[in-house]
């Protein structure tokens, strides 16, 4: 159970700080509790957690499959570099050109607010790769196996890591909002560097197991 309490941890931790930098799902979920109040915001941060354990359990098959070929194990770590490589500039660069000026928000209809967030977190084409890779690594490091428990435990952890960040935008974005950019700029400085821990990990293990 200590490791499933690891994982969840994590987990939940890696979505949480994936979600925080202000974008389109977490701007949208403020939008709809100012606009319309905190339960709509909830409904549209629930539409998008949903679609985050989907994207994520998708994430796992994809891992699972390419872990029980051996043969394209070497390829999924290459692959895994090439991910944590392109979110760490990613993220870098999101944040050196994050300017001192409030982020606009887009507009949110007045009902659908969960069918709303389905939709976007849909066109969400990092989503997928982004768990994949975080899959492929914490398996390595020995934290999941490819097993019901594991498996729920990493998907729940990924959608509750997703809603906790787009809650507190519904729930405190205007106290937030005059330090958004600031926020930003650090927070994704800090996934950068994530990003950069888990490629030399994955480089080491490449080269030296």
């Amino acid at each position: 159970m200590t490791h499933l309490l690891v994982l969840f941890f994590a987990t939940f931790s890696a979505a949480f700080m994936a979600t925080v930098p202000p974008g389109l799902l977490n701007m949208n979920a403020a939008k709809a509790s100012v606009q319309k109040g905190k339960a709509a915001g909830v409904l549209f941060s629930l539409g998008v957690a949903l679609t985050v354990v989907v994207q994520a359990y998708i994430a796992v098959m994809i891992s699972k499959y390419l872990y029980r070929n051996p043969e394209v194990i070497r390829g999924l770590q290459q692959a895994a570099i090439a991910v944590f490589a392109f979110f760490a500039l990613y993220f870098f660069f999101m944040a050196r050109k994050e300017k001192e000026k409030p982020r606009p928000i887009s507009g949110v209809r007045r009902k659908n607010n969960f069918f709303k967030g389905i939709l976007l977190a849909s066109l969400n084409m990092l989503t997928i790769p982004y768990y994949s890779a975080l899959n492929a690594m914490w398996n390595s490091s020995g934290w999941i196996k490819f097993q019901f428990l594991d498996i729920a435990t990493f998907v729940m952890a990924a959608g509750c890591g997703t809603f906790a960040a787009l809650y507190l935008y519904t729930v405190y974005f205007k106290k937030l909002e005059a330090r958004t950019s600031a926020f930003s700029r650090n927070s994704n400085y800090v996934l950068s560097a994530l990003m950069l821990v888990l490629l030399v990990i994955t480089l080491i293990r490449i080269f030296y197991t």
